[in-house]
């Protein structure tokens, strides 16, 4: 989705300048009055607003990035571009927010006020949201990975562990396809002959129990890891099973309700930050048209969505009615067929997008929504 932002000077007749754009491009775009109001003074504030600008545009984006990353639903997709389309044809300056009665550096600062505070509000409720997600995400590997990575609270009963000994201790090891059972006795001194038992498997590993003497547990864990034997930190606790189902189910209500509440701020915040990034490019098209067409301000400003593929032509029309305003893309455009351009003018083009009226551009990424 593409938008063009354009301002040429109205001749004392807005009205008609806009019928006049308007009918010349009816076949290649769609053209819409861009109202944007009458400000109390003009301040220099060109870089600040481009820079702004560019803020905006990332706030934005950042905010249709998490639309779709909590929702991954072409009707709310669609809800998002509808919005759009329908706030940009249908804009104008919306004076309550922003009253024309301030000066241009109090509304610039008021808009970048609100863009940045909803952008602080969004981190700070992504940084929660993403940190109890990779939270639940860690319980449920527990739940359901393979016996190298998965709780054994539940796995493991009472009756493999060696409890209440002054000398003795289970160990529970983890076991790729190696010869475990002809290996084990040997792994350290003072293991109990004979003692290992499966206890259960997947398609990855065997869980097995040890028993050995405790003075020998912290050698046997070292070399079993050196012949890729992975002992498990595990300590038998009959309530151990209980707190993690309520971890677990706690976790996973609290991922729930962050879920919905992201959403429903990131819904609402995205029409906040898009109308204050449009209220921006009026601010724009007003001081580039002030600068341009000179004082008292007089120029027709208006929205244009290029139809597919007719973005070459809406250029090739407007330039080729407002190329008298000046500049070497204007000339070069009035002088096409006669081939009359001057090298030195040719060399003066620093910059392919410029146009001798003014004119703004809104990309969006319809890959976004």
């Amino acid at each position: 989705m593409k938008y063009q932002f354009v301002s040429v000077p109205a001749l004392g007749n807005k009205q008609n300048t806009f019928l006049n754009i308007r009918g010349k491009l009816s076949e290649y775009a769609v053209t819409c009055a861009f109202q944007i109001g009458t400000l109390d003074a003009l301040v220099l504030l060109s870089d600040d607003l481009t820079k702004y600008d560019a803020t905006f545009e990332q706030t934005v984006n950042k905010i249709t990035d998490i639309l779709n990353t909590l929702v991954k639903s072409d009707r709310t997709n669609g809800h998002v571009r509808e919005y759009m389309l329908d706030y940009i044809s249908n804009f104008q300056w919306n004076t309550m927010k922003y009253r024309t009665d301030k000066s241009l550096q109090e509304t610039t600062a008021t808009l970048n006020q609100d863009v940045s505070s909803i952008d602080t509000v969004m981190k700070t409720k992504l940084n929660a949201y993403s940190q109890n997600k990779n939270a639940l995400q860690s319980l449920q590997r527990k739940e359901t990975g393979n016996l190298s990575v998965r709780n054994l609270n539940g796995i493991v009963k009472k009756e493999h562990c060696v409890l209440n000994s002054e000398y003795l201790t289970t160990l529970f090891v983890a076991v790729l396809k190696q010869q475990w059972q002809q290996t084990y006795e040997r792994i350290s001194p003072m293991v109990v002959p004979r003692s290992s038992v499966k206890i259960a498997e997947d398609d990855e590993y065997g869980l097995f129990s040890v028993t050995l003497f405790k003075r020998v547990a912290d050698e046997f864990s070292h070399k079993a890891r050196e012949q890729r034997f992975l002992v498990r930190d595990f300590k038998w606790d009959e309530e151990a099973l209980t707190q993690q189902k309520q971890e677990l189910a706690l976790v996973t209500e609290t991922e729930r309700d962050q879920h919905l509440e992201l959403f429903r701020l990131a819904r609402t915040n995205f029409g906040e930050v898009f109308s204050a990034w449009i209220h921006l490019k009026a601010l724009r098209v007003f001081v580039e048209s002030v600068l341009r067409y000179g004082l008292p301000p007089d120029f027709c400003s208006v929205s244009i969505s290029p139809k597919p593929k007719h973005e070459k032509k809406v250029d090739d029309v407007l330039v080729a009615q407002y190329g008298r305003l000046g500049g070497v893309h204007g000339l070069a455009v009035r002088n096409e067929k006669e081939e009359e351009i001057l090298d030195h003018e040719l060399q003066t083009v620093n910059d392919s997008s410029y146009r001798p009226y003014v004119q703004f551009d809104l990309e969006f990424d319809t890959e976004r929504t």
